[in-house]
Protein backbone atom coordinates (compact mmCIF):
# COMPACT_ATOMS: atom_id res chain seq x y z
CA UNK A 1 0.00 0.00 0.00
CA UNK A 2 1.23 3.44 -0.86
CA UNK A 3 -0.25 6.86 -0.13
CA UNK A 4 0.01 8.76 -3.42
CA UNK A 5 -1.60 12.06 -2.42
CA UNK A 6 -3.88 13.83 0.03
CA UNK A 7 -5.77 17.10 -0.22
CA UNK A 8 -8.33 19.15 1.69
CA UNK A 9 -11.40 20.86 0.26
CA UNK A 10 -13.64 23.15 2.34
CA UNK A 11 -17.14 24.40 1.64
CA UNK A 12 -19.68 26.02 4.01
CA UNK A 13 -17.57 25.11 7.05
CA UNK A 14 -17.46 21.40 6.14
CA UNK A 15 -14.02 19.94 5.58
CA UNK A 16 -13.40 17.14 3.07
CA UNK A 17 -10.00 15.41 3.38
CA UNK A 18 -9.28 13.16 0.39
CA UNK A 19 -6.77 10.29 0.31
CA UNK A 20 -5.45 8.54 -2.80
CA UNK A 21 -3.82 5.11 -2.23
CA UNK A 22 -2.23 2.55 -4.52
CA UNK A 23 -3.27 -0.88 -3.19
CA UNK A 24 -2.74 -4.54 -4.08
CA UNK A 25 -5.52 -6.32 -2.18
CA UNK A 26 -8.95 -6.00 -0.60
CA UNK A 27 -7.29 -6.65 2.78
CA UNK A 28 -4.99 -3.65 2.29
CA UNK A 29 -7.99 -1.46 1.49
CA UNK A 30 -9.83 -2.65 4.59
CA UNK A 31 -6.76 -2.05 6.81
CA UNK A 32 -6.33 1.50 5.44
CA UNK A 33 -10.00 2.22 6.13
CA UNK A 34 -9.65 0.95 9.72
CA UNK A 35 -6.60 3.19 10.23
CA UNK A 36 -8.33 6.25 8.74
CA UNK A 37 -11.37 5.68 10.97
CA UNK A 38 -9.09 5.48 14.03
CA UNK A 39 -7.24 8.64 13.00
CA UNK A 40 -10.45 10.61 12.29
CA UNK A 41 -12.69 9.51 15.17
CA UNK A 42 -14.69 12.76 15.12
CA UNK A 43 -15.39 12.70 11.38
CA UNK A 44 -19.08 12.51 10.48
CA UNK A 45 -18.68 10.41 7.31
CA UNK A 46 -15.86 8.47 5.60
CA UNK A 47 -17.11 7.36 2.18
CA UNK A 48 -14.76 5.57 -0.21
CA UNK A 49 -14.40 3.55 -3.39
CA UNK A 50 -11.78 1.07 -4.52
CA UNK A 51 -11.02 -1.08 -7.53
CA UNK A 52 -8.62 -4.02 -7.70
CA UNK A 53 -9.03 -5.76 -11.05
CA UNK A 54 -12.64 -6.95 -11.10
CA UNK A 55 -13.17 -6.29 -7.37
CA UNK A 56 -15.07 -3.06 -6.81
CA UNK A 57 -16.47 -1.64 -3.59
CA UNK A 58 -17.94 1.74 -2.72
CA UNK A 59 -19.67 3.19 0.32
CA UNK A 60 -21.64 6.38 1.03
CA UNK A 61 -21.03 5.87 4.79
CA UNK A 62 -24.49 7.13 5.81
CA UNK A 63 -24.51 10.08 3.39
CA UNK A 64 -27.65 10.16 1.19
CA UNK A 65 -27.55 7.34 -1.36
CA UNK A 66 -25.46 8.10 -4.43
CA UNK A 67 -23.94 11.35 -3.13
CA UNK A 68 -20.52 10.08 -2.02
CA UNK A 69 -19.39 6.56 -2.96
CA UNK A 70 -20.72 6.69 -6.52
CA UNK A 71 -19.14 10.03 -7.49
CA UNK A 72 -15.84 8.83 -5.98
CA UNK A 73 -16.04 5.60 -7.99
CA UNK A 74 -16.90 7.51 -11.18
CA UNK A 75 -13.46 9.13 -11.05
CA UNK A 76 -11.81 5.70 -10.84
CA UNK A 77 -13.71 4.64 -13.97
CA UNK A 78 -13.24 7.93 -15.83
CA UNK A 79 -9.47 7.93 -15.27
CA UNK A 80 -9.25 4.15 -15.95
CA UNK A 81 -7.51 3.58 -12.62
CA UNK A 82 -6.88 0.17 -11.08
CA UNK A 83 -5.46 -1.03 -7.76
CA UNK A 84 -6.67 2.18 -6.18
CA UNK A 85 -8.48 3.30 -3.05
CA UNK A 86 -9.99 6.78 -2.81
CA UNK A 87 -11.28 7.90 0.60
CA UNK A 88 -12.86 11.20 1.65
CA UNK A 89 -13.13 12.08 5.35
CA UNK A 90 -15.92 14.61 6.03
CA UNK A 91 -16.06 16.85 9.06
CA UNK A 92 -19.54 18.42 9.16
CA UNK A 93 -19.44 22.19 9.55
CA UNK A 94 -23.04 22.70 10.68
CA UNK A 95 -24.51 23.80 7.33
CA UNK A 96 -26.37 21.20 5.26
CA UNK A 97 -25.19 21.05 1.66
CA UNK A 98 -28.11 19.12 0.14
CA UNK A 99 -27.73 16.15 -2.20
CA UNK A 100 -26.38 18.22 -5.12
CA UNK A 101 -23.97 20.09 -2.85
CA UNK A 102 -22.66 16.85 -1.36
CA UNK A 103 -22.17 15.31 -4.80
CA UNK A 104 -20.20 18.38 -5.96
CA UNK A 105 -18.18 18.55 -2.73
CA UNK A 106 -17.10 14.88 -2.89
CA UNK A 107 -16.37 15.21 -6.62
CA UNK A 108 -14.24 18.34 -6.05
CA UNK A 109 -12.34 16.65 -3.21
CA UNK A 110 -11.49 13.69 -5.46
CA UNK A 111 -10.63 15.91 -8.43
CA UNK A 112 -8.10 17.75 -6.22
CA UNK A 113 -6.46 14.63 -4.81
CA UNK A 114 -6.02 13.12 -8.29
CA UNK A 115 -4.14 16.17 -9.63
Amino acid sequence: MKLINTSTYEIKKSKFIAYYYQIDSKEEAEQILINIKKEHKKARHIPYAYKIGSIVKKSDDKEPSGTAGSPIYQYIEREKLDNILLVVVRYFGGIKLGAGGLLRAYSNAIKEVLK
